[in-house]
């Protein structure tokens, strides 16, 4: 779509001067008639122009998988295509939910040179998003005329949860990389239970670590090292439900659910177990098998990375019954919510049914605005009685906590800053005493 420039805008008005001039006979009608000649040609000229000249060719450079939360740099190469210099506005049209920066960019294209644009974009929500093209305004070699068009293939991306710290722990040890996440553990040595390898003695090693066969064949004293058992299974259970919607900071709850399951799977990964997930809002379920290795982790991404929180309640039961139905080997099963008073029975028989087969941790994600509530001493009767109910909720919510506690089942109430941490300390403290 071709749309009047400012130069044609200003020759109009100056048509419209000289049809003043005429009205008032200082100039005859024929210099009017002559002048809109004049433009009008000028006009279809410049246009005609314009239409036919060639687009200028746009290359986007995404990765195909982005973590949500970092900034995403593109890189959008431009090259002309014409053998004079295009001057052009360029606007990439990536998702309209998301924030950008460095867009749109007014650019002048030289001949046979090709341009690298830079901007950033900061996705708002996981799932798979489409930069459906390139948006270009050209302005015709006149300068009467601007044009708009849509050049450029279309560009899928998915955004998982953010994988980027996991990224930077790579090359780290399990247990600097679980510090890390904020876990606190105690150094520890050859407390495992399955034997790793033979070394050579340290002093501290208990005289039942020792090798006296090994010992009497090399000459000098060795010891056995152990490492906690391998090959166990880990089952994240996740809450999809309506309470999972709530949100702290720029992320929801469910976000901060998916990151801190990535990073409990990471280091179980890294230990050699096997990690396995069930996803359950209402009455739908998504399962995945455990799964060991560097695949498991790209089968929890590919599998969490569309799951979304819905406005519906949770049925405990239904989510307990269809892990009973396919995790028949004995797992350490996490499962991730929000307990509530309202919750009890249900939750309570939904926990005790999968006590029966596995070792179950309740997690109970908790909202910093109820905290915030119930801190709150400003010197008002609206701050009272909100700060009151605020109180008077989180006893009902330990009170529950605590019923679980006393039926044996191990609870943890934890916000979303401390939740990665402290999942991964309780995993290891399960490996350690050989609970599994």
């Amino acid at each position: 779509m071709m749309r009047p420039a400012p130069a044609l805008l200003w020759l109009l008005l100056g048509w419209t001067g000289v049809g003043v001039l005429v009205s008032l006979q200082w100039l005859p009608l024929l210099a009017w008639l002559a002048v809109a000649a004049l433009i009008a040609l000028l006009a279809l000229v410049d246009g005609w122009r314009l239409q036919g000249e060639p687009s200028p060719v746009c290359r986007r450079d995404t990765p195909p998988v982005i973590p949500l939360g970092p900034e995403l740099t593109v890189h959008l190469h431009v090259l002309a295509a014409t053998k004079r210099v295009q001057h052009v506005l360029v606007h990439d049209l990536h998702p309209a939910e998301w924030a950008v920066h460095g867009m749109p960019r007014q650019l002048s294209l030289t001949p046979g040179r090709e341009l690298l644009l830079d901007y950033t974009v900061t996705p708002s929500a996981r799932g798979q998003f489409v930069f459906t093209g390139c948006q270009l305004r050209l302005r015709s070699p006149w300068r009467l005329w601007n044009q708009r068009r849509v050049v450029g293939e279309a560009s899928t991306i998915r955004v998982y949860p953010n994988f980027a710290p996991l990224a930077e722990m790579a090359g780290l040890s399990v247990e600097v990389a679980s510090r890390s996440l904020g876990a606190r553990l105690q150094r520890r040595r050859g407390e495992g239970t399955e034997f790793h390898e033979l070394r050579d003695y340290r002093l501290g090693d208990s005289l039942r670590k020792i090798d006296w066969k090994a010992t009497a064949r090399v000459g000098r004293l060795i010891s056995r090292e152990y490492r906690d058992e391998r090959n166990q299974q880990v089952i994240l259970l996740l809450d999809c439900g309506r309470r999972r919607l709530a949100q702290d900071d720029r992320l929801a709850h469910f976000d901060h659910v998916l990151n801190a399951s990535l990073a409990l799977a990471y280091i179980a990964l890294r230990q050699g177990d096997a990690v396995g997930m069930l996803a359950c809002a209402g009455e739908d379920l998504r399962w995945l098998p455990p799964q060991q290795g560097s695949g498991g982790m790209d089968m929890l991404l590919g599998a969490g990375y569309d799951l979304q929180a819905l406005p519906v309640a949770t049925d405990y039961l239904s989510a307990a019954s269809a892990l009973q139905s396919r995790q028949h080997r004995r797992a350490f099963v996490v499962l991730i919510t929000n307990v509530r008073d309202e919750d009890d029975q249900e939750l309570r028989t939904a926990v005790a049914m999968l006590s029966r087969r596995h070792l179950v941790l309740v997690v109970s994600l908790r909202e910093l605005a109820l905290d915030h509530a119930a801190s709150d001493v400003e010197d008002s009767m609206e701050s009272t009685i909100r700060g009151a109910a605020a109180m008077h909720y989180l006893a009902e919510r330990e009170a529950m906590h605590d019923a679980l506690r006393r039926e044996g089942i191990s609870t943890l109430d934890v916000s979303c800053s401390e939740l990665s941490g402290v999942l991964v300390e309780r995993y290891l403290s399960v490996k350690r005493a050989g609970w599994l």
